[in-house]
């Protein structure tokens, strides 16, 4: 079967199914508040929109000739695709679907089981006392493991394979349903709160099941670790020290209490853990006015000193009038040595200032440490950073120190993504890095390093980059070399971006998949995933051709299309937050808002061969959760998965919740997810 043309883009629609509840206390109703970057630098979405109606209009008339259309992404026929298929050995999914539910559990597939290995409030350090949400205290949080769940990274020990430390990120809290009425008084349920975010590190040993974890006994867990708001952190690279940074408990610029906010992460080639600093904007309140010199800067990040969480009544360093700098030394890039329980960690300004989703790192041909990064913000930006100094490799003390290094010394770009002119009938585009500053140099006009690393969107603003729809976890295929984007969804499509002849997004009836009524719905709501090539397959490189591999939603509707894969044979998907991949190089995509009246879930994508663009559902997660993660591990035996903020409803709160998954108490407890195969052979082939 030729592959299947995209039809004219008619995305529309709200921004996902998320609860109120969870647009307040994530990232303080962002959706509702104009887009912080008017800059006026062009959307993807009208870059897309007149590729894909030149492909539309000329993949017509080539179907209705007889021509020969190209396969999307290998410019090959399908018999073409399947001989090469062959010949690299591609492996297909042979999972069972799992089909969009409503269910309080986690679903997966016939033949697999899942298991809950840690858990909110479980003991990390072995000073902490048993969980007991009725008699919580700020100073047993910050022993025990905290709230909702999100990044996953796994590290073997020693290079033993069966004994490893989990860490994991602690994104935000919701305290209507995390504590009982009675038993706290305001400030305390603040301060608890302040401890439940962070990131933990818990050392895990493999189960009777090939594919199954369990944690290590706290008191056996030398490695174990939590981070929390209180964590000292060093300001490493080219903006640190600067006076921005500075404030009257750190002078020096360089040192940081905490970490808040992390979203996605990644693992470098190096065996250290990154994790992104994202909606920091939302924390900091004001006692009085704020300062006049930093009105750009607050507007652009979203920084209004409006903030509901209080934490400036238990630190004032929450208060944007007391300390005016504070916001700059959050919104980075943290590394953490998880081997190591006493090491530094790290926030690396080099990688730039902004709402980091995560950053995931591969090797240049030549040795250079390449990061990608997405600013999960609507109308914002993609980034990369290639290091200066070459990867050193080996596992000794030497080499760990020189590869430290990387990530404070380079140059970093923004992307800008072009419509391919040329009538091709394939489906791309081209595209180029924009440098932005090298440690030693600023390329743009008026500033320096140190104010495009802390200013880093009003810096982009300036060269022309393309402005996305919620760019958020952005990763390497290691077996292919292509890069995917999940861009989650953007509620101002067809409002703020009217259409227009380039850009044909008007209002439509969206089906929802589990039968409810339709509704009228405007807006991107659905999301794309992005996919490109560096030239020549050198990470490094300045230019790269790109393609839409998915426009998720509705396979019926009309604007969806996967890979060129027929559309009645894939899953529903809507909403993609992070991507990882298996050692086949089948792409893995989490959602995050689904739209479509399912529980948010996992699915698999093959990325070459013929199935190339088979969506298949492998997971669902509870009532109102997001699924977070995931990680495929090397051995291809194991799939975990965060389950962030299950039971988070408008209309929840601790006397009357609407999930108590996993189910061990009468209320819910966000908690990482082990899912494995019964008769331990690899996952999803």
């Amino acid at each position: 079967m030729s592959p299947r043309l995209l039809p004219l883009v008619n995305v529309t629609g709200p921004h996902g199914s998320r609860s109120r509840a969870t647009c307040h206390y994530r990232c303080g109703n962002a959706c509702d508040k104009p887009m912080p970057n008017s800059s006026g630098n062009t959307p993807m979405h009208e870059i897309i929109a007149q590729v894909l109606s030149r492909r539309a209009v000329l993949g017509g008339a080539a179907v209705a000739s007889g021509a020969m259309v190209l396969n999307p992404l290998l410019g090959v026929s399908p018999a073409q695709a399947a001989t090469g298929e062959r010949r690299r050995g591609v492996q297909n999914l042979t999972f069972t679907p799992v089909p969009p539910n409503n269910r309080d559990v986690v679903s997966v597939p016939p033949g697999y089981e899942s298991d809950v290995v840690i858990r909110w409030g479980d003991r990390v350090l072995p000073g902490a006392p048993p969980f007991n949400v009725y008699q919580q205290t700020a100073a047993a949080q910050a022993q025990q493991f905290g709230y909702n769940c999100d990044y996953v990274g796994v590290l073997p020990i020693d290079g033993n394979p069966d004994h490893a430390t989990l860490t994991v990120n602690h994104e935000y809290t919701n305290e209507s349903i995390m504590f009982p009425p009675g038993p706290y008084k305001p400030i305390q349920v603040k301060r608890i709160a302040m401890m439940a975010h962070g990131m933990s590190v818990v050392e895990i040993k493999r189960g009777r099941k090939k594919g199954s974890w369990r944690r290590v006994l706290v008191d056996n867990a030398p490695r174990n670790r939590r981070i929390t708001i209180d964590t000292t952190l060093r300001l490493t690279g080219p903006a640190a020290g600067h006076p921005r940074l500075r404030t009257s408990a750190d002078p020096t610029g360089r040192r940081v209490l905490g970490t808040l906010n992390n979203c996605a992460g990644g693992i470098t080639p190096w065996g250290t853990i990154l994790s992104g600093e994202e909606n920091f904007n939302q924390y900091f309140d004001a006692s009085g006015e704020l300062d006049p010199r930093y009105t750009e800067s607050y507007e652009r990040y979203g920084i209004t000193g409006e903030d509901t969480r209080g934490w400036s009544q238990v630190d004032d360093r929450f208060d944007l009038t007391t300390e005016p700098h504070e916001p700059f030394r959050f919104g980075w890039i943290v590394e953490l040595d998880p081997s190591n329980p006493r090491s530094i960690i790290r926030k690396r300004t080099m990688l730039g200032r902004f709402k980091h989703e995560g950053a995931n790192v591969r090797l240049a041909d030549n040795g250079r440490a390449v990061a990608y990064m997405g600013d999960d913000e609507r109308g914002d930006y993609i980034y990369k950073f290639v290091s200066r100094l070459r990867h050193r490799p080996g596992t000794g003390d030497a080499a760990k120190r020189h590869n430290l290094k990387l990530l404070d010394d380079g140059t970093l770009y923004v992307a800008r993504f072009d419509g391919d002119g040329t009538e091709d009938g394939v489906y791309d585009g081209t595209g180029v890095w924009i440098p932005l500053c090298s440690a030693t140099k600023s390329f743009v006009e008026g500033m320096s390093v140190a104010e495009v690393l802390i200013d880093t969107r009003l810096a982009a603003d300036t060269v022309s980059p393309t402005a996305m729809d919620r760019p958020e976890d952005i990763e390497p295929n290691l077996v292919t070399g292509k890069v995917y984007a999940a861009l989650t969804n953007n509620s101002e499509r067809g409002t703020t971006y009217p259409p227009d002849e380039a850009n044909p997004i008007t209002s439509s009836m969206v089906r929802s998949e589990l039968g409810a009524p339709l509704t009228p719905a405007s807006g991107n709501r659905n999301g794309y995933v992005l996919e490109w090539q560096e030239n020549g397959n050198d990470a490094a490189a300045r230019r790269f051709e790109w393609n839409l591999f998915l426009v998720c939603g509705d396979p019926d509707a009309p604007e969806t299309y996967f890979g060129g894969y027929p559309k009645d044979r894939v899953s529903p998907i809507s909403c993609p937050d992070n991507v990882a991949f298996d050692s086949a190089g089948h792409l893995w995509v989490s959602t995050d808002g689904n739209a479509l009246g399912s529980n948010d879930g996992l699915f698999a994508v093959p990325t070459q061969g013929t199935n190339r663009g088979q969506v298949l559902q492998f997971l669902t997660v509870p009532l109102e959760a997001e699924t977070c993660g995931p990680l495929i591990s090397k051995d291809g035996h194991s799939v975990w998965v965060a389950v962030q903020h299950p039971g988070e409803s408008d209309d929840a709160t601790f006397n009357n919740q609407v999930s108590t998954w996993p189910h061990t108490n009468r209320f819910p407890r966000p908690s990482v997810v082990v899912t494995y195969r019964v008769d331990n052979q690899r996952i999803g082939v």
